[in-house]
């Protein structure tokens, strides 16, 4: 017997020592990975930063070593917080001489995206140094930034796509009539078409003026800065857009002035020595990342003074409580109302803080929440100057929030407004009745105590008043709340408002913004209002790292969603839509998602 405990025993202790070798070799391996991620901490001599223009931009990107690691590979996400601190460190760092742009299939990133960047580039160019871009397929928008560079270089059997601009937007409605689902929709607004895809087969004719309006404007914005880059007329811009380039020989690039040289890859490395006396050979210099420099970028010496003007960045959808569990490791960003107001209640505290700019980067969401951040942003600029800088989208919730704000900055090309509200009600009688054979009873002490808790029945007459009461009262909060933060009449913002959307350049005219610019000239304006000399930057909220992914529960949804977007490509989208019908039920205020943009 004595035996016999002693062998358990000894694979007890066995098993244990195993385990803790395991996990020690385990966690010691994840930590070397994610520690690989940023080891690079200064600037070689000689450099050249290179900017890939694959995949998508996205306005901010958290640590996603925990999804790497479990997902293996994910679609190419690039950061424009990143990419315009690499562009400004490159332009005062002695140790870069130029930067090189590789250009690829760059699909994900709207156009107020682009500008911005554009606008960083053609800034890095007051340094003197060269810009050089390479392709062997440059997308429409990947052409538009590097339309900037000191020689535009396409392979002799590459592609330039040049094709002007459509907006699409998907419908719905057969495929919930094809299941037996119905949409309960109540609504203020004409040009309100959020919730269109869920009752039309095809555009309203309310949504197709305003539409036409928004990509006829981008498009004017586009060819004006490409004509004055390339040296070639609008009217010209816009006959090779009808030839759609993507189709012609290669050699017709170089004819139209759309490329500078038609080149092979393994050529670039000694046009690149070609274009500065500081290089002879391609040996002569390093190429280094955007996440390298950016991380330099960020790790150099703050400033003494200890004034700080803080950069908020809130994008995605605005929502109560988040749908997910891990940010950064489920690819769809939010805005979580009662996070966003803790986070903006420590600013306010902080006394070193000087001046806030909120980086507005949302197409809106749940009513509710954008009033408590439109609450919370009113607070905070009771005791410090508040900027909002407009990335792609600032419009419905997200206008909401920012027209809380002392001045607003936007791009041109930034869509806005869509000042409105909806309700979505999903109702599933036919599907539940017909098709699936459930049928639901219900014992209530009250008309209408089970109003809106099931979808087993639609609403009455009696109940939908009701709701469309709520939702006007909704409008009219909004509308008010507008008019006053932006010191105009009801009446006025009525005017302008209807759920209509409207590009930056035509909100400063309608005085829905104050400025167009970057988000480099909001803080430019946050320094003076702040009225301080000197002063450092500090983004929030801070960015989860890999060992907090690591620490939070997984509710089984990120792992699937990254593979799913891998899989699905430009269906993703489509299937989002589908799926996100029931996040949308209830108020909102939200722009249309489903726009998308062929740009």
């Amino acid at each position: 017997m004595k035996s016999f405990l002693k062998y358990v025993l000894a694979t007890i202790v066995g098993m244990i020592i195993v385990s803790i070798i395991f996990l020690f070799t385990t966690v010691s391996t994840i930590i070397g990975f994610a520690g690989a991620q940023s080891s690079k901490t200064t600037v070689d001599k000689n450099s050249v930063l290179l900017i890939n223009l694959t995949g998508s931009i996205d306005e901010r990107t958290e640590d996603n070593s925990l999804a790497t690691f479990l997902a293996g590979s994910i679609a190419e996400s690039q950061s424009l917080e990143d990419i315009l601190k690499a562009i400004s460190h490159a332009k005062d760092d002695d140790n870069i001489k130029g930067i090189y742009i590789e250009a690829g299939t760059l699909v994900g990133a709207a156009p107020a995206t682009l500008q911005e960047i554009r606008k960083a580039l053609i800034d890095f160019k007051k340094s003197k140094k060269f810009i050089v871009s390479y392709g062997d397929m440059y997308t429409q928008g990947a052409y538009y930034l590097c339309s900037v560079s000191d020689s535009l270089i396409v392979n002799p059997q590459g592609v330039i796509d040049w094709h002007g601009i459509s907006m699409q937007t998907t419908y719905y409605k057969d495929l919930l009539d094809k299941i037996g689902v119905g949409m309960q929709v109540f609504k203020v607004g004409t040009y309100k078409s959020a919730v269109e895809p869920y009752l039309l087969n095809e555009m309203s004719e309310a949504n197709r003026e305003q539409l036409t309006l928004v990509s006829s404007e981008l498009w004017t914005e586009m060819t004006g800065e490409v004509s004055a880059s390339r040296k070639i007329s609008i009217e010209k811009l816009n006959q090779l857009a009808d030839n759609f380039m993507a189709f012609v020989q290669p050699a017709n690039y170089k004819t139209e002035k759309l490329a500078d040289k038609l080149a092979y890859s393994d050529e670039v490395p000694q046009i690149i020595c070609n274009m500065t006396k500081d290089f002879d050979e391609p040996s002569d210099y390093k190429t280094i990342s955007v996440s390298d420099l950016a991380s330099i970028s960020s790790s150099k010496p703050k400033g003494t003074s200890g004034n700080v003007i803080a950069v908020y960045y809130a994008y995605g959808d605005i929502v109560q409580e988040s749908s997910h569990s891990v940010p950064g490791y489920n690819n769809e960003h939010e805005i979580i109302g009662k996070n966003t107001v803790k986070d903006l209640k420590e600013l306010t505290d902080d006394e070193n803080i000087k001046a806030v700019v909120i980086r507005v980067n949302s197409g809106g969401g749940s009513a509710y929440a954008s009033e408590q951040i439109w609450h919370a942003i009113r607070q905070l600029k009771t005791e410090k100057p508040v900027i909002v800088s407009m990335g792609d989208y600032a419009a419905s919730g997200g206008y909401y929030i920012s027209c809380a704000a002392d001045w607003i900055v936007a791009e041109p090309t930034t869509i806005t407004g869509s000042i409105g509200i909806f309700g979505l009600f999903p109702q599933a009688t036919e599907l539940m009745n017909k098709k699936l054979g459930i049928h639901v009873s219900t014992v209530k002490t009250n008309a209408h105590s089970d109003l809106g808790q099931t979808m087993s029945r639609a609403f009455t007459a009696e109940e939908s008043a009701i709701v469309q009461e709520y939702v006007n009262n909704g409008y009219e909060l909004f509308t008010s709340r507008c008019a006053f933060s932006r010191g105009k009449s009801v009446e006025d913002i009525k005017k302008i408002a209807e759920g209509r959307i409207w590009t930056g350049k035509h909100a400063l005219q309608l005085g829905l913004i104050d400025q167009l610019g970057t988000l480099y000239d909001a803080v430019k304006v946050a320094k003076k209002r702040a009225d301080i000399d000197e002063y450092s930057i500090k983004e929030y909220p801070a960015k989860s790292n890999f060992i907090d992914d690591l620490l939070k529960e997984d509710k089984g949804g990120s792992y699937a969603d990254v593979k799913l977007k891998t899989s699905l490509g430009e269906y993703y989208e489509m299937f989002r839509q589908v799926q996100s019908i029931s996040k949308k039920s209830g108020i909102q205020a939200s722009l249309p998602y489903n726009i998308t943009f062929n740009f």
